[in-house]
């Protein structure tokens, strides 16, 4: 079978196998919805975090990212997972013993405020949105190029998937469908990686195999330097950034992830305490297979796609799969002096991002897909979206047809996973924080379960607008929502849990300053003053994706001093913190 068969099979099997999965687990109280009634086991509840976490950013971003950026790239891969050691010692179990809904719900009882309940809410909305964006954007890339459909079209048909499984099952639903998304993703992700690691190395261990030899006896990583500097990028081993860049990211994406609050609420759905900590020790394994892997993966393609392209005619010797990314838009060639073969060299090809005529049956005279706004002063002819990297990799290696299916059914089990976790906190955030918590206490219980799946409902609406839209590269989009939640929300449930004398005053000011100049460093640096003059602007030499830990600051700082000088918390709010991180029975 060719590959769309191949695609088409695979993809419609476990789409199947999900949505019968929220059938099964259909949500019939609000329990169900909001925190799967609190019954889920430690191992599920683990491998179903595993999947919430891995999002498009790490299936299809991470690696594609640090393809290309080499050695700087590893601050996602250092961030990511310092992040959820920081969560599994710091919150999940304090968490877990206050024993609410929501993290809107926790900063609002703890905090005996329902402006700081509806701040959080707004916070919470905002952060998971912005994660959302990059999500769907994954769902287009994967639907464009193996379905052969417009990307608008491919976030369609993920929108209707997951609102089927998150407007029906709610958190339960969502939880066992992420048990077996976790196991069609991480199947995805290694098997190409074991072939390509055997192909290139020998070696059937990827996390072995890219620090090993080649055919040629050459070092992997010493190759890869090599081919870079032949044509001109700076060396793949060598780190361009600024130590303070790579701190700020690093810690940004730290804090964010224990911070980010569809991950925080997974800690809610198993039966004890002890359970949110077996549980978190669960995730870490599953998470640790594909985290490890994913450096071997940016090597492989890195070297395949630069053996295979640069240099290749176009009408020759160039590879099939080339051609079929390029009808996607996510790859572009435009033949500068006219030889009719790929000249790929550092610096930018295009202006910004390809712009394509129209007409897609208007090509060039080496059949190339027409551009119309080539950099005419820079050699480089050749771009690839670092998005489509991983997704691409089976193809650049030659491997079978059912392989290149299966890594699309694992970007898709990636992306749709995330994204439902993601829209269930908005959800929760509006019936439960927003409608049960604040503007109409009381409503039904059976009126709240309806108000959380209408608004899950228009939650993928928006969703699906972000993925058209999106601001950037899916692991930068998923970097940014990062940023906001260590901007906004770490420092209140950090000091929540572990300084009485944090006040509603102090956690609302922190909050709201806290995200306010996070948010407009990013849009002042990504959208409205751009370009590479831009970053000579930067506050200190750091990035937008790092910014958010300067923002933690900034809360940290404001809510301290806020506190500080108003009123300290109610004495039953402060035996309530002490209740939860030092239980009476063990003093």
């Amino acid at each position: 079978m060719d590959t769309q068969t191949w695609t088409f099979l695979i993809v419609a099997l476990t789409s199947g196998l999900y949505l019968g999965i929220a059938v099964w687990s259909k949500a019939q109280t609000t329990k169900d919805f909001y925190v799967a009634g609190t019954g889920v086991p430690p191992l599920a509840n683990g491998m179903a975090t595993a999947a919430d976490w891995m999002s498009a950013a790490s299936f299809i971003g991470m690696a594609g990212i640090i393809s290309f950026m080499g050695y700087d790239g590893s601050v996602y891969l250092m961030g990511w997972t310092g992040g959820y050691v920081l969560l599994a010692l710091l919150l999940a179990p304090y968490l877990r013993k206050f024993g609410k809904f929501t993290v809107p719900d926790f900063i609002g009882d703890r905090y005996y405020s329902q402006t700081a309940r509806i701040v959080a809410v707004f916070c919470a909305i905002f952060v998971s949105f912005t994660y959302v964006a990059g999500q769907m954007r994954g769902v287009g890339i994967v639907f464009s190029r193996f379905l052969e459909v417009e990307i608008t079209t491919g976030v369609i048909a993920g929108m209707a998937i997951v609102f089927f499984y998150a407007v029906l099952g709610g958190m339960k639903g969502i939880t066992y469908t992420q048990v077996a998304q976790y196991c069609v993703l991480i199947f995805a992700y290694m098997v190409p990686a074991i072939f390509i690691s055997i192909l290139m190395t020998d070696s059937a261990i990827p996390q072995l195999g890219f620090g090993s030899r080649g055919e040629d006896g050459t070092f992997l990583l010493d190759k890869l330097d090599g081919l870079h500097e032949q044509l001109g990028f700076a060396s793949y081993t060598d780190g361009s950034k600024s130590l303070l860049d790579v701190f700020f990211i690093t810690a940004a994406l730290m804090v964010g992830t224990a911070g980010l609050p569809h991950v925080i609420i997974r800690f809610y759905t198993v039966p004890k305490v002890r359970d949110a900590r077996t549980s978190v020790g669960w995730a870490l394994v599953f998470i640790a297979i594909l985290y490890t892997t994913a450096p071997a993966v940016a090597v492989f393609a890195r070297t395949n796609l630069i053996e295979t392209v640069s240099g290749a005619s176009y009408t020759e010797s160039l590879p099939d799969w080339f051609k079929r990314w390029e009808d996607t838009g996510l790859v572009a060639w435009v033949d500068k002096n006219g030889d009719g073969q790929v000249n790929y060299v550092a610096g930018p090809a295009f202006v910004g991002k390809p712009t394509f005529v129209t007409d897609e049956a208007e090509r060039g005279p080496s059949g190339e897909r027409l551009v119309t706004n080539a950099r005419t002063e820079n050699e480089n002819e050749l771009y690839i979206d670092r998005d489509i990297m991983v997704l691409a990799n089976p193809e650049i290696a030659r491997l079978p047809n059912w392989v290149i299916g299966l890594v699309a059914a694992g970007g898709l089990a990636a992306a749709l996973s995330t994204a439902a976790g993601l829209l269930l906190v908005v959800s929760s955030a509006i019936s439960h924080d927003l409608l049960k918590r604040s503007i109409r206490p009381q409503i039904s219980e059976r009126g709240e379960l309806l108000a959380a799946r209408i608004s899950a409902a228009v939650a993928v609406l928006v969703a699906g607008v972000l993925g058209v839209y999106p601001p950037d590269y899916v692991a930068a989009v998923v970097a940014f929502a990062f940023g906001l939640a260590a901007s906004s929300f770490f420092p209140a449930i950090i000091m929540g849990i572990f300084w009485k004398r944090m006040n509603r005053e102090g956690a609302v000011s922190g909050m709201v300053v806290g995200i306010l100049f996070t948010a407009s460093y990013i849009i002042w640096f990504k959208f409205l003053h751009t370009g590479p003059e831009s970053q000579e602007d930067w506050w200190f030499g750091i990035s937008p994706e790092g910014i958010g830990t300067v923002g933690m600051l900034i809360n940290f700082a404001v809510a301290i001093t806020v506190s500080r000088w108003t009123k300290e918390p109610p004495r039953a709010v402060q035996e309530m913190v002490e209740e939860i991180r030092v239980p009476r029975a063990s003093r």
